[in-house]
């Protein structure tokens, strides 16, 4: 550490923020595990070296094993300063190449990952050939059906909005309340990827994959259009379907109030050729 990287004195706790994107294809998820490689265990290391001293990283959502990130947002304190410059490529330099940070900046100290965010975003990304990809294996889910993104989109449109999500969350979801507020849930056809983009002020577990499943086998005719507004009123979960796999799924962007004033992107679009 330089001069320059300590401040008037490291006896005041300071609060940093950081944006990670991972391929979560190596990982058991993001919560740390004790026999299992997590990305919170990898990125507190890294971090770690940087302070100089044990880091504890508070994420916005956990991601399950398998799933990916393009702007997952946590937080830790620290009784030590660094420049925002440091924070990241410090921290780069001690993380797998799956793992990176984006940004890295000084908050007010009530600013808090997950219970600060306003809304999140997710991806789930469908390659739909006949035959697997070996480029696209980790990265989206292969089916060899077609899928019509005609009634796809009209089933989706019952879902936007505030509603009871029992039948689209899974059976050990912890959340206290199933009601969740969609905003949008798109739909796209880019080539022989299928990409559907949904955001709402919060989620529960598994429930992004839950409505891909739906939603894919609607697309394939093995449901009717009409099955995404039965489901809501049915509030069942054995009755959702299947849940759709992990590997196509992206936490894409995180909202938070303004006043914290953090840098918040696109959702690095950048990163997806099609």
């Amino acid at each position: 550490m330089t001069l320059a990287d300590r401040a008037d004195g490291e006896s005041a706790m300071s609060r940093i923020a950081m944006a990670v994107e991972y391929d979560g294809s190596g990982y058991s998820g993001w919560q740390y595990q004790k026999h299992a490689r997590s990305v919170q265990e990898c990125l507190e290391q890294a971090v770690a070296v940087v302070a100089d001293h044990p880091i504890r990283v508070h994420c916005a959502g956990r991601t399950d094993s398998g799933v990916h990130a393009l702007g997952q947002v946590v937080h830790f304190d620290t009784p030590v300063h660094r420049r925002e410059r440091s924070w990241i490529l410090g921290t780069n330099a001690n993380l797998p190449e799956s793992i990176a940070v984006r940004w890295a900046m000084r908050v007010q100290p009530d600013f808090h990952a997950r219970f600060s965010a306003t809304g999140r975003h997710y991806r789930y990304l469908i390659l739909c050939q006949p035959t697997r990809s070996a480029l696209w294996v980790n990265r989206a889910v292969w089916t060899h059906r077609r899928l019509d993104v005609i009634p796809m989109r009209e089933a989706a449109r019952a879902l936007v909005g505030c509603h009871d999500f029992t039948s689209f969350r899974a059976l050990a979801c912890q959340a206290k309340s199933p009601v969740r507020t969609i905003r949008y849930l798109q739909i796209e056809r880019r080539g022989l990827l299928i990409e559907l983009r949904v955001g709402a002020d919060g989620f529960l577990h598994h429930m992004v994959r839950n409505l891909a499943g739906v939603l894919m086998a609607i697309g394939r005719g093995d449901a009717e259009v009409d099955w995404t507004r039965t489901l809501l009123d049915q509030r069942n979960r054995a009755l959702g379907g299947v849940t759709a796999p992990p590997q196509g799924l992206y936490l894409a962007r995180i909202d938070y109030p303004k006043q914290f004033g953090l840098p918040l992107e696109d959702d690095a679009s950048h990163l997806f050729m099609f």
